[in-house]
């Protein structure tokens, strides 16, 4: 039965006549079924599929149609009806009589602290800001960025912009004056919220002067500027537009949340850096309330109350989906972290906080477990904690390669499940689905199965399905599944010539993979990081994967160089266990290892040995830049490169290294 609300002068109601189960049990019928029949079913009765996992979500207005692909890649979804996502994420819940779970714990170990908001809590603080907001003029379709770094407060000024239909957008805290000026300009937004600094495990960013001096540089000038000072820190400098945000929290106000029409903008993302023109995905409301909600359960397996841990950052789409949105719109605890995976203090931080906030599964980047195992090769640490609570580990956002996937399943004695998705798409396009099944154990390096509502292929360049095992380019069938993006902000041509015109009637995902005979996928590197090696396709990641099985490796990078009679040939970066005196001597066994498990044509034979990789803030080695740095070409730092004083170390190898 589908649940409706309506508003009027004092609050969104509730129908009475609610779902006869309880949201827990009122989860989407065919979860009973197992995932080849979810999945058949996604694709031959899509519009009925989605129709029954929007049952579990309050409606303002019922749509009139479920999916409308009538001018595709613009496909739209629950045309006609209207929502509050805010409501979803947090009134709801409280109007079922569950106001007094938690809805965010912030453990903060560079702080030294912890906080925790139940859903009552964060109503309060969400009204009260949304009130404000409004009585700045902040309205239905206005942009609200946000520039703040791991708080509670920033997922609060995201469901605040929500409440009032505006749409927001989150940049990374610690952006560049530039870049964040660019993002300003482009989108527009009528008040900026930040906090007076980011506090990082050695240093204190002040992020008070970063903005000001993007907002000076920028042509768009914002009404107004929220400034959080943060706690027991120097209090930023206050300008005569700035608002002072603990002043605007204790004023009494509050505000009822606006509904949107169906495939209004909930928020604004940008996946690109700073040379030409931005890019900024723009998410619909309800698909993405859907769809998130669905996943929470035929994803993830977790039921309202568990506590759910996405150890990303709320700038990366990570941290939008399932640190912000998808656990309250669930129901859920969702765990935010501010630290790091090792040195805040050391390398039993995570185990730690399985154990304190007895969490039920943690979703953190490859890149992170690694930092973990070089401190802990031998996998111990968490053998002191009381891990009884974790059910399941996630990794995303990179390629996992097998030896950090057998570490890791040692380390946190549960199944350790990689998926795959984009800024794009939002949410999983592979996984193992626990909800619906899947086994715990699939293929090592595989990504899992598609998602229900994913048709997904491996082609060719030319678009015609290579055979199962072969190295390919991974597309998907038009129309996406719910809450996928729905272009890309003010740039409807730029959305469609840039994943859509490669592939008649199908996404362009710009990964490269193959696909076995059971169906799972393996995703191994961007297709721009394919190397043709002597006409050879060859995948950095898979080559990378075969050097991190070595047992004296941590971690690598595989980039092309330039070859004169090849054309390109693989390079590798690699970083050795800290107890490595002579790293250069297993050079020749490394050689070795790639030749026996991929063959001679992938003619690996040069090397640097390094102490560490540049990382982005969310846990991606930068290729480009290494391919750049081993060919001796100019390149540029990225804004989002976690340390940049890394890059003389890796050019002084290469300067180093003899290529004869």
């Amino acid at each position: 039965m589908l649940r409706i609300c309506w508003a009027n002068s004092r609050k969104l109601l509730l129908n009475k006549a609610k779902c006869p189960n309880s949201a827990a049990n009122c989860f989407h019928l065919q979860t009973k079924l197992g995932y080849h029949e979810n999945y058949e079913r996604s694709l031959k009765e899509t519009s009925a599929y989605w129709a029954e996992a929007a049952e579990n979500l309050v409606w303002v207005k019922k749509w009139n149609r479920v999916l409308d692909n009538s001018n595709p890649p613009f496909t739209k979804w629950f045309t006609g009806g209207e929502m509050s996502h805010c409501y979803n994420c947090i009134d709801r819940h409280i109007d079922e009589g569950n106001g007094d779970r938690l809805a965010i714990i912030h453990d903060s170990p560079v702080t030294n602290t912890i906080q925790n908001l139940t859903y009552k809590d964060l109503l309060k603080q969400v009204s009260c800001l949304a009130g404000c907001l409004s009585d700045i003029g902040v309205q239905k379709g206005d942009r609200v960025l946000i520039y703040m770094p791991m708080i509670p407060q920033a997922v609060v000024a995201m469901q605040a912009a929500i409440r009032l239909g505006g749409i927001h957008v989150v940049v990374f805290g610690g952006f560049a004056a530039k870049e964040l000026s660019v993002r300003i300009d482009n989108c527009k937004p009528k008040v900026v919220i930040s906090a007076s600094c980011g506090v990082e495990p050695s240093r204190i960013v002040q992020y008070k002067p970063i903005l000001n001096e993007a907002i000076g540089m920028a042509t768009h000038k914002p009404l107004k500027t929220i400034i959080y000072q943060r706690p027991d820190m120097d209090l930023a400098e206050m300008k005569e537009d700035d608002l002072d945000w603990n002043d605007l929290m204790s004023r009494d106000r509050s505000h009822d949340c606006v509904p949107v029409e169906s495939n209004h903008p909930l928020y604004l993302l940008y996946t690109s850096g700073t040379t030409g023109l931005p890019k900024a995905v723009v998410r619909p409301t309800a698909g993405h309330s859907v769809r998130l909600h669905w996943s929470m359960k035929a994803i993830y397996g977790m039921d309202p109350g568990d506590v759910f841990w996405s150890a990303s950052d709320l700038g990366w789409i990570v941290g939008h989906s399932y640190i912000c949105h998808a656990p309250l719109v669930h129901g859920n605890t969702t765990l935010m972290f501010e630290g790091k995976p090792v040195g805040t203090p050391d390398g039993t931080t995570f185990f730690r906080i399985i154990q304190d906030h007895k969490v039920a599964a943690l979703f953190v980047a490859p890149t992170a477990l690694r930092a973990i195992k070089q401190e802990d090769p031998d996998a111990l640490l968490g053998k002191k904690f009381d891990l009884s609570s974790m059910r399941t580990l996630f990794v995303a956002g990179e390629h996992c390669d097998v030896d950090t996937m057998r570490w890791s399943k040692a380390a946190f004695q549960v199944p350790v499940l990689d998926h795959w998705w984009q800024t794009e798409t939002g949410s999983a396009i592979t996984a193992s689905c626990v909800g619906l099944g899947n086994r715990p154990d699939p293929p090592e390096s595989s990504t899992g199965l598609p998602v229900p509502g994913w048709n997904l292929k491996v082609v060719d360049n030319n678009g015609v399905e290579v055979k199962r095992g072969t190295l390919g380019n991974i597309v998907a069938q038009l129309p996406l599944p719910p809450g996928t993006f729905q272009t890309l902000w003010n740039q409807d041509e730029r959305f469609q010539n840039t994943y859509f015109t490669k592939y008649e009637g199908h996404y362009d995902t710009m990964d490269a993979g193959m696909q076995d005979e059971e169906g799972y996928i393996s995703v191994m590197s961007r297709t721009d990081d394919v190397i043709n090696v002597a006409g050879h396709r060859l995948s950095c990641g898979h080559i990378e994967e075969v050097i991190n099985s070595h047992e004296q490796v941590v971690e690598c990078a595989v980039v092309a160089l330039d070859d004169k009679l090849k054309g390109s040939i693989p390079f590798g970066f690699i970083v050795v266990k800290s107890d490595c005196s002579n790293p250069k001597s297993f050079l020749p066994s490394i050689i070795k290892l790639v030749r026996d498990v991929i063959g001679p044509v992938a003619a690996f034979k040069h090397a640097v040995f390094v102490k560490r990789l540049p990382k982005t803030r969310s846990g991606k080695t930068p290729r480009n830049t290494l391919q750049a740095i081993c060919n001796r070409q100019p390149y540029k730092v990225s804004p989002t490169i976690e340390d940049a004083s890394v890059y003389p170390d890796l050019e002084n190898s290469i300067h180093e290294y003899s290529f004869s």
